[in-house]
């Protein structure tokens, strides 16, 4: 290992210490090859977490009580040392040559500080689908060649330390969907352009118990609430008349085709819907 990493690997977590557990043993051996510090931030204290990170030789920082992921990845930022700064989440699984391929493109597209790489489903428990819908949780896929995108995803994003200094660090106000995409829309109106790595892909796991359909529908009824607040607060929202119509036609999907996942999709239109009609403080 080098004193100054070519990268540093912040993974920010949250009461997931067998997820952390998977996480990190995809993504140590990669580390140790490449020189990285791994830095785990856990958003309060989580001794679980901890014996977690321990067992895989990694350094944690455990923040006094819990603030948000934003709070976590600019904790990590300010410990880490390498010049690219790669963010996952802790429910993922890098497959050998992803750290590589980050780094790779990082030396490739000298012009770019913002990368981020394919973010592939993996729900560890089969559920009867359609095969018209794809698995109810974060995936990116531009193709399979390198190319500029509007925006990444946290759980396999990249930046140089250079742009956040220029730029600043996440908002730690931001809580929930879309908490990454301020920054990098920040990013895009200074110029700068975001590069998609094609070789850079990893799994988004979901394990047996977090797979179950209703699992998934509590999960996704929460994250409809945060996406509609999302939009609200960029001036993006859609008239409720629309979440309305998309989960009347969820509905009408899960009963002609059988399709679990339309119960999942309905559950994230409901959420839209309710925070639509919630009634907002001026």
């Amino acid at each position: 290992m080098t004193s100054d990493p070519t990268a540093s690997i912040v993974i920010p977590t949250l009461a997931a210490p067998q997820y952390l557990d998977v996480a990190l043993g995809s993504v140590m051996p990669q580390a140790r090859e490449h020189g990285a510090d791994v830095i785990v931030v856990c958003d309060g204290p989580d001794a679980l977490a901890a014996e977690v990170v321990a067992r895989h030789g990694a350094t944690l920082i455990t923040l006094p009580v819990q603030q948000g992921l934003n709070t976590g990845r600019n904790t990590g930022i300010q410990a880490s040392t390498g010049e690219l700064i790669v963010f996952v989440d802790q429910d993922i699984d890098a497959p050998p040559g992803w750290l590589a391929a980050l780094v790779a493109g990082a030396r490739a597209y000298p012009d770019r500080d913002m990368f981020g790489g394919p973010i592939r489903a993996r729900l560890e428990s089969a559920r009867p689908s359609c095969g018209r819908e794809t698995a109810p949780i974060t995936t990116l896929d531009a193709g399979p060649e390198d190319c500029d995108v509007p925006l990444v995803w946290g759980a396999n994003m990249a930046i140089r330390r250079s742009a956040i200094e220029r730029l600043g660090g996440f908002d730690p106000t931001l809580l929930g969907r879309g908490d990454e995409e301020e920054w990098e829309y920040r990013y895009v109106a200074s110029g700068g352009r975001i590069r998609y790595l094609a070789a850079a892909g990893l799994d988004h796991r979901r394990a047996p118990a977090d797979a179950r359909i209703t699992a998934l529908a509590r999960a996704a009824y929460g994250q409809g609430r945060e996406a509609r607040r999302h939009d609200h607060r960029f001036g993006q929202a859609r008239p409720a008349r629309l979440d309305l119509r998309i989960l009347i036609g969820c509905i009408w999907h899960t009963l002609r085709r059988r399709c679990a996942y339309g119960v999942v999709m309905g559950a994230r239109a409901a959420g839209g819907l309710h925070e639509a009609l919630a009634p907002r403080s001026l």
